[in-house]
């Protein structure tokens, strides 16, 4: 296998939840570049599809937009069934969908809004994980690629939030957090069924509505050895080749991809 077919993806099916979003998108662009079909899945099902009938047409890839929300087990089942029974196969999962309020700290987070990020973080990828397992097993092959964040591994600085209401809230961290020890305890577990499972931490990779204050984005900046920000394209290549035989001999492991945010 030449070097090219080993980072290619075609005949391949992936599922990327929270597909259409600031991150999904590129992620589910990089997938199609590479050659697989795409299914695109979030709770905003237009949004999918657009998105969905766009790759296709550029790339001329088979692709499938659908709804899907990550806090029901029994919506994650039936979506998972309907996508093999289309597509053929689940050969790559993508657990890309994440929500959280931002804004809390520790003093002022309530149970509700702790329970709810901690719902959207490591709850998510647990439900599509365990939900997916059957049909990889079936067929002896899987990649399970979480995103989790370079908070899962360092905190927040309370300094460079100041009082902009940006402030990374503990439960995310939490939760992301815990997404890494899942990551590397699903790969022990499953990698006898020949699935592989890793993890990918992005940095500083804000919105373009949070981009929109300056002040923050230079506290950002000043925290970044690269200094800039993170652009979405940044994680392309970094999925393509755990979702491809190019890391045919890596599981349990986390990427980084902060601009060495971490290696200070």
């Amino acid at each position: 296998m030449n070097l090219m077919e080993l980072f290619s993806l075609k005949g391949k099916v992936a599922v990327v939840t929270g597909g259409a979003g600031h991150l999904g998108s590129v992620i589910s662009e990089g997938l199609a570049e590479a050659g697989a079909s795409v299914v695109i899945a979030s709770r905003n099902e237009g949004r999918c599809k657009e998105l969905a009938g766009m790759l296709s047409e550029k790339y001329k890839i088979n692709t499938m937009g659908i709804a899907l929300d990550i806090r029901s087990t029994d919506i994650i089942s039936n979506c998972l069934k309907e996508i093999n029974h289309k597509m053929g196969a689940i050969d790559i999962l993508i657990n890309n969908a994440s929500f959280a309020k931002a804004g809390h700290r520790i003093e002022t987070l309530s149970d509700e809004d702790w329970l709810q990020g901690i719902e959207g973080t490591i709850h998510g990828v647990f439900r599509c994980t365990q939900a997916v397992i059957p049909y990889m097993e079936k067929q002896k092959y899987g990649v399970i690629i979480n995103i989790s964040s370079m908070y899962g591994i360092v905190s927040p600085d309370p300094r460079i939030y100041g009082d902009c209401g940006y402030d990374n809230p503990p439960d995310y961290s939490a939760g992301k957090a815990a997404i890494l020890q899942f990551t590397r305890y699903a790969a022990c577990h499953l990698a006898n069924k020949g699935i592989r499972v890793n993890a990918i931490s992005p940095g500083a990779f804000p919105s373009p509505q949070v981009q929109e204050n300056q002040w923050f984005i230079s506290n950002l900046i000043n925290k970044i050895p690269l200094g800039r920000i993170g652009q979405p394209s940044d994680l392309k290549g970094v999925v393509v080749f755990l979702a491809s035989e190019a890391s045919s001999y890596i599981t349990g492991q986390n990427i980084v991809i902060d601009g060495g945010w971490t290696a200070w």
